[in-house]
């Protein structure tokens, strides 16, 4: 079997299962830790918010523009875990002030940050370039990279002071999730916005294990799965059958990533729908060929 067919044969989940379930396999695997989420209003965002708490989270600081919604998250949060610690800003990521603005309240009011996942995105009408509204088609890119930038380039110097605290005690610490798509491995007419902005992703997250590796940083571009939320239903209707991924999928995968098991495969392009035990066995291939990485083969 090759390497590509071991991996096209990984076990495919499309919902939490015992080893990434923060009540599980995970349990316990955030005590302690302080996470900050942008996008954190509805579906993924917020799934991942409560899937922090139930895995033990100290705090979780969320962020996203509707402060009704963010309200309804900390709700949930205090729900999942009495323990938990919330606070929310209203927050878009395409503002640099207001993302550092808000990367500062929350180490005001937590003492740090140990985890952070640049959850925001866009996705709008798919058409071909020509067709395309040049506004909309820049704002993919704003909302989906620049967003992300944002929230890295503000919480970086905290993971960095988080990750050399834990590793001064023996545990892990420093993790930056990037919300990428399994549309970055895609050409589908009509997406070149939103693809490419995810494929741009992949790229990024490379780039800020290569600067920050050193520095004790563990960043991942996730693939969430295909999920009926608000941004799925802006595809084509004819992909919708493609729906099929809980919200708690990536949430639940984002806490293993987060939990130290994962370290060994940082700087890298991961699916929430890979099982993660076959994922983890498969750790000597991927390292020694440098796989789920962008790069030209010839």
């Amino acid at each position: 079997m090759s390497i590509e067919d071991q991996f096209r044969d990984f076990t495919a989940h499309n919902d939490r299962y015992p080893s990434i379930d923060p009540r599980d396999a995970l349990s316990g695997s955030a005590d302690g830790k302080i996470v900050f989420i942008s996008g954190a209003s509805r579906g993924i965002g917020q799934a991942t918010a409560v899937a922090f708490a139930e895995a033990g989270a100290s705090a979780v600081y969320v962020t996203a523009r509707s402060e009704a919604d963010l309200e309804e998250t900390c709700d949930l949060i205090a729900k999942a875990n009495p323990d938990t610690r919330t606070a929310y800003s209203v927050c878009d990521v395409t503002d640099a002030d207001a993302v550092a603005a808000a990367v500062a309240d929350c180490v005001t009011q937590f003492g740090g940050i140990d985890i952070a996942d640049a959850n925001a995105g866009f996705l709008g009408p798919w058409v071909k370039i020509a067709e395309s509204d040049p506004a909309t088609w820049w704002k993919t890119w704003e909302v989906n990279v620049q967003g992300a930038y944002h929230v890295a380039r503000h919480t970086l110097p905290h993971l960095i002071e988080s990750a050399k605290g834990h590793a001064d005690r023996g545990q892990s610490g420093g993790h930056l999730i990037l919300m990428s798509s399994i549309g970055a491995q895609m050409l589908t007419p009509g997406a070149s916005d939103y693809q490419t902005s995810k494929h741009a992703i992949n790229r990024l997250c490379e780039f800020v294990q290569s600067d920050h590796g050193e520095d004790g940083i563990k960043c991942f571009a996730v693939h969430p799965g295909g999920v009926a939320t608000e941004l799925g239903h802006n595809m084509p209707e004819d992909m919708h059958e493609y729906l099929v991924d809980t919200p708690d999928l990536a949430a639940c995968f984002i806490v293993w990533l987060t939990s130290g098991k994962a370290d060994w495969a940082k700087g890298r392009y991961l699916s929430a729908n890979w099982d993660v035990d076959e994922l983890s066995s498969a750790q000597t291939e991927i390292e020694s060929n440098d796989l789920f990485v962008n790069r030209l083969r010839a």
